[in-house]
């Protein structure tokens, strides 16, 4: 009885490995979704480029403070411009709130400045990556590495008031990765609307 029951624990041993959050310094895990167009996206299309994966719920607080003040959007264009990728993700399951049809997606993403809206209606990707929050944020290297997980900025309000002053955690990133130094705040608690998985 005693080899089934170590090969049982060493099996939960490698499975747990395998399921553990990604962590700073370590390669970012790789995943395809849907896009709002249909279109398969895989995060390994993008080696050799930085990638912000962002967490989307369009009914969310926090991230209606983001969007309707139009500072999301901002941040977004100026990172794309830039040559970032930036991949928004929904979670949301069917019939939760936050949930976008196709369709819906594909007119959601016309408002909005990522790269790509990406739909995870199982949460596979968002449990791969342990996300908890909307927003929740995730920057990448151009290695596959991540190198910042946590809140868009340090003003954890639904107010957009809140915004003036705010220290936006991954423009610092971004602008880190560009000088070409490591990230300075790699690592902050996500705030938000709980992912409706």
């Amino acid at each position: 009885m005693k080899i089934p029951i170590l090969a049982t624990v060493a099996l939960l041993a490698v499975t747990a490995a395998l399921r553990a959050a990604p962590e700073i310094g370590q390669p970012a895990p790789n995943f395809t979704l849907k896009d709002s167009d249909g279109k398969s996206v895989s995060l390994a299309d993008f080696k050799g480029k930085t990638v912000v994966l962002e967490w989307f719920n369009e009914g969310c607080p926090f991230v209606k403070k983001h969007y309707g003040s139009g500072s999301m959007q901002k941040t977004q264009k100026q990172a794309t411009d830039d040559g970032v990728v930036w991949l928004s993700i929904v979670s949301s399951a069917p019939g939760k709130q936050g949930y976008l049809t196709p369709e819906a997606a594909a007119a959601k993403k016309k408002e909005i400045n990522s790269t790509a809206l990406l739909l995870d209606p199982d949460g596979a990707v968002g449990h791969l990556y342990e996300a908890r929050t909307t927003p929740d944020m995730f920057v990448i290297n151009g290695e596959g590495t991540l190198v910042y997980k946590g809140a868009i900025d340090d003003q954890p309000n639904p107010d957009p008031a809140t915004l003036e002053g705010a220290k936006n955690y991954v423009v610092a990133a971004l602008a880190d990765l560009k000088a070409g130094k490591p990230v300075t705040t790699a690592e902050t608690k996500s705030y938000g609307c709980s992912v409706k998985y």
